[in-house]
């Protein structure tokens, strides 16, 4: 004779493994890992501090020139 199958827990199973395939899916579609996007940041930061320090007029100096007559 066959085993008995609960339907409610077979249902919520699958229904739990097709929303853990969904979200595998997403993450190898659209997701970084916490680390890689702080490490993007902290790159990005890096890079707008290198070219903020290579302007041959800075902003604020620039702001006060144009102020004066």
């Amino acid at each position: 004779m066959a085993d008995v199958l609960n339907l409610n827990r077979a249902r919520k199973r699958k229904k739990r493994d097709d929303a853990r395939a969904q979200g595998d899916a997403n993450a190898l579609k659209f997701g970084r890992s916490k680390a890689e996007r702080a490490g993007q940041k902290a790159q990005d930061a890096l890079d707008e501090a290198k070219l903020d320090g290579a302007r041959r007029i800075r902003v604020e100096e620039s702001t006060e020139d144009e102020s004066s007559p």
